[in-house]
């Protein structure tokens, strides 16, 4: 599938906007202006999206679906796409490897909290190219080692340094497998984040169908039927979480009036930043099928607001 485009020269941003949002879905360059994407429903609504974005931004574009028959074969195209993320998954691949050489005398110094952020970081990473990584292409089952070493280095190192009883309740929750149903949505969304940030920087998500699912050891299920975590009473299950891991935090818990609003849609609260961060998620879960990518994209936006809110209310990176 094909996108062509053409651009004003004005405003100067748009060339840039664009090619970010093309870098982001993956897409090669098949000529000048020319963009491709593999055929499939997904593609299709991402291509027509950013079609839409250029014609608002004055310029022209055309999303086909096309049969190359000269000049480039379905093997090379394919070859550009795998190209591309085998040098993504290089360049992570580096990255974990020179976390994890930084990792011994982090440890040695009892400061893993920046290791930790690193490794969070790439572990969000290595999901967006997974999710663009259209052909399976080569390199992330490195990056993925280097990451599972890290995270159970980091895991080990945490129990070291903290012994059960003098663990907070955030704390305590470290280490588990956080199951919830798939096509994650708001409360989804802001509870992983909040897992991710304040509880658990090296946590694993898995995505279920929901209703029939069975626990297996060393998993926590949240926002779902039966689940550990979920709502209680008019609790959403980011509140219920905030709670019960002992986040005492005002800027939490302004963000989790806002997650009550929308997800709950009763007006308790009733904020002015109510109806932009409603707009921003479901657009958001519009974009994106993945459910770590919306995460990952959704975690971005709370991150800002979240330290909005710690200017204006005060915060701390872990309440306990």
């Amino acid at each position: 599938m094909l996108l062509i485009h053409q651009l004003p020269a004005k405003p100067a941003y748009a060339r840039v906007k664009v090619w970010r949002r093309l870098q982001a879905l993956g897409a090669v360059t098949v000529k000048n202006a020319v963009y491709a994407l593999p055929c499939n429903e997904e593609t299709q609504e991402d291509f027509a999206w950013l079609a839409r974005e250029i014609r608002e931004l004055g310029g022209e574009a055309v999303v086909s679906e096309a049969q190359l028959i000269d000049g480039l074969s379905d093997e090379e195209l394919r070859g550009l796409f795998t190209t591309a993320r085998t040098e993504d998954y290089r360049r992570l691949a580096e990255e974990a490897a020179s976390v994890e050489r930084r990792l011994a005398d982090e440890a040695a110094n009892g400061e893993l909290s920046e290791v930790a952020g690193h490794v969070a970081r790439l572990r969000r990473q290595v999901g967006e190219v997974a999710a663009i990584d259209f052909f399976d292409s080569d390199g992330r089952e490195t990056v993925e080692k280097t990451l599972a070493r890290l995270e159970s280095r980091l895991q080990e190192g945490r129990d070291t340094a903290m012994p059960q009883q003098n663990q907070s309740p955030a704390s305590a929750l470290g280490g588990k497998l956080w199951v919830t149903r798939e096509h994650v949505q708001i409360d989804r969304i802001a509870s992983a984040w909040l897992v991710r940030r304040f509880i658990d920087p090296v946590a694993h998500f898995k995505f279920v169908p929901g209703r029939a699912y069975q626990p297996r050891s060393g998993e926590v299920r949240f926002d779902m039927f039966e689940g550990e975590y979920t709502h209680e009473g008019d609790r959403c299950t980011f509140e219920v979480l905030l709670q019960r891991a002992g986040l005492d935090d005002p800027a939490l818990a302004a963000i989790g009036e806002i997650i009550h609003d929308v997800d709950l849609k009763d007006g308790k609260y009733g904020r002015d930043e109510t109806a932009g961060i409603r707009t921003v998620m479901a657009g958001i879960a519009a974009a994106h099928r993945d459910d770590e990518q919306r995460i990952a994209r959704g975690s971005a936006v709370l991150d800002d607001l979240y330290e909005y809110f710690k200017s204006q209310l005060g915060g701390s990176e872990r309440a306990s």
